[in-house]
């Protein structure tokens, strides 16, 4: 029996044949410099508008190589101890940045009513493995210290990313379950993330042209990286991912990455991890930040978030 062919939105169809007429490079022809440049006209031409925010600086944390540059929102000016969001952008470790990246963090702060903090962690190939799960655990950690520059008393964290920034994720809470910050991961929320060895999937076969990310941007993305797939700072699965906090975690029913997610999700359900897991159908990786382009995805993404604060009603319940 043939392969029937994959549910696809009308929306995300008509984003995708956009894209194809359009032609263009893929990041892997292009290089680091140009594939950032890609990444932040793309968003300019996709994303929804940012919401307002009553709180949005630019401030920095010392990190293991110097200062890390950090983006923080807010919904209110000021507010009483509770939570706060660490958010690590996607973009395979070599692009992507708090631009590209802050209409979606001022709707997390919205629909969370929480404090984020976007990080602009190093990037590949300037900064290969460890340097970017080095930054995302040094930025957690100072977060959860209750900087003064904040003016938040932090009492948990929500971590969550995507993509590359969903791997990034899943490694900080290990690394912060391991080894406790000054306050406890309360949730972590990856978004299709890279959890294991994505090649030997499925989906990454079905998907690796034609939805976006491609299996030649994914290959590239990789070996700029240069991570030991045997490390679990690197590939999460292959480690310790006991003792996981309540976990929300999402995937494209279109991606190459799906699979990742999914065995993931399993793998934690399977060791007594709390688990809400989303895969949303016919919509492709990249989604979160797609959603004037793909007007759908927004309602994806609130569900998301809702399930997020459904977690942390129930912690402070």
């Amino acid at each position: 029996m043939a392969d029937k062919e994959p549910f696809v939105r009308e929306d995300v169809r008509g984003f995708l044949t956009m894209l194809e007429q359009i032609g263009g490079k893929g990041v892997e022809e292009v290089g680091a410099e140009m594939g950032r440049q890609q990444m932040r006209a793309m968003g300019s031409l996709a994303e929804a508008p940012a919401r307002g925010m009553a709180v949005k600086r630019d401030l920095a944390c010392p990190g293991p190589a110097g200062d890390i540059p950090l983006r923080f929102y807010d919904t209110k000016e000021t507010r009483e101890a509770g939570p706060c969001v660490v958010f690590f952008h996607g973009g395979g470790f070599v692009i992507g940045d708090l631009e590209v990246y802050d209409s979606l963090c001022t709707e997390i702060a919205h629909r969370l009513d929480l404090p984020v903090v976007s990080v602009d962690y190093r990037l590949a190939p300037e900064h290969p493995f460890p340097a970017a799960p080095d930054d995302c655990e040094a930025a957690a950690r100072w977060v959860a210290s209750s900087p003064e520059e904040l003016g938040r008393e932090i009492t948990g964290l929500v971590l969550t990313g995507d993509s590359a920034g969903g791997n990034l994720t899943i490694v900080t809470t290990n690394a912060l379950t391991n080894d406790p910050a000054d306050v406890p991961v309360l949730v972590q929320a990856p978004i299709y993330p890279v959890a294991s060895d994505i090649t030997k999937h499925e989906s990454f076969a079905k998907f690796a042209d034609g939805y976006l990310l491609t299996g030649s941007a994914m290959a590239w993305f990789t070996k700029q990286y240069v991570g030991d797939p045997d490390d679990p700072r690197n590939t999460p699965m292959v480690g310790d991912c006991s003792n996981t906090p309540p976990t929300v975690l999402c995937t494209a029913g279109l991606d190459p990455l799906r699979d990742s997610g999914r065995e993931y999700a399993a793998h934690l359900i399977q060791q007594g991890t709390e688990v809400a897991y989303f895969e949303f159908p016919g919509i492709i990786h990249g989604f979160t930040t797609l959603r004037k382009a793909i007007p759908s995805g927004q309602k994806d993404v609130e569900a998301f978030l809702a399930a997020i604060r459904n977690k942390l009603d129930r912690i402070k319940a």
